[in-house]
């Protein structure tokens, strides 16, 4: 149980470290969500360049696809590694999918366009176009990474891993219900 136990710990401190790349992923593809800065008087407003765009979903899109294909190819190198299931190792992979997610929503935010986009369209000026701060929208795509991770190592366990021994054949006679 030791072995196992620090096995998970191992793979979940991999998969944790490895939302690094897709948080530079994120950042890399997401769309730009561009805006506008006006001034009326001293004050500014900051408006959607385009107001029917998509970017903001696409935004959200990306990261949750990108987190898909990080969860399924962070099942297949476990199962590859190991061969088999185990309750520490798909606990490793779910909380590691989590801590990934995270640190990559976190990583994108932080390294994405300028958080206070007031200051940034009084900086670029009125009427330039600039790109808003990079934001999950939907939360619950942080859960991508794990719930693939899951899905496809509980299926790669049943299609690949180990079967449990077949019990042996007893030839048990026929005996003929009572009338």
């Amino acid at each position: 149980m030791k072995t196992e136990l620090r096995e998970g710990a191992v793979i979940a401190l991999v998969v944790a470290v490895s939302g690094v790349l897709l948080g530079l992923l994120w950042l890399w593809l997401a769309p730009h969500v561009p805006l506008v800065g006006d001034q009326s008087g001293k004050s500014w407003a900051v408006y959607l360049k385009d107001s029917e765009g998509e970017q903001a979903a696409g935004v959200d899109g990306t990261f949750t696809l990108l987190a898909l294909a990080f969860g399924f190819v962070s099942a297949v190198a476990v199962f590859l590694w190991r061969r088999r299931g185990g309750v520490p190792l798909v606990v490793a992979l779910g909380v590691g999918g989590l801590l990934a997610s995270v640190l990559a929503w976190r990583l994108g935010t932080w390294l994405g366009p300028e958080q206070d986009v007031i200051a940034h369209a009084k900086a670029v000026g009125k009427g330039v176009t600039f790109s808003a701060p990079l934001k999950l929208g939907a939360k619950g795509a942080l859960l991508a990474w794990s719930l693939s991770a899951l899905v496809v190592h509980l299926g790669l366990t049943a299609l690949f891993g180990p079967r449990d021994p077949e019990p042996p054949y007893e030839d048990v006679p026929y005996a003929a219900p009572p009338e």
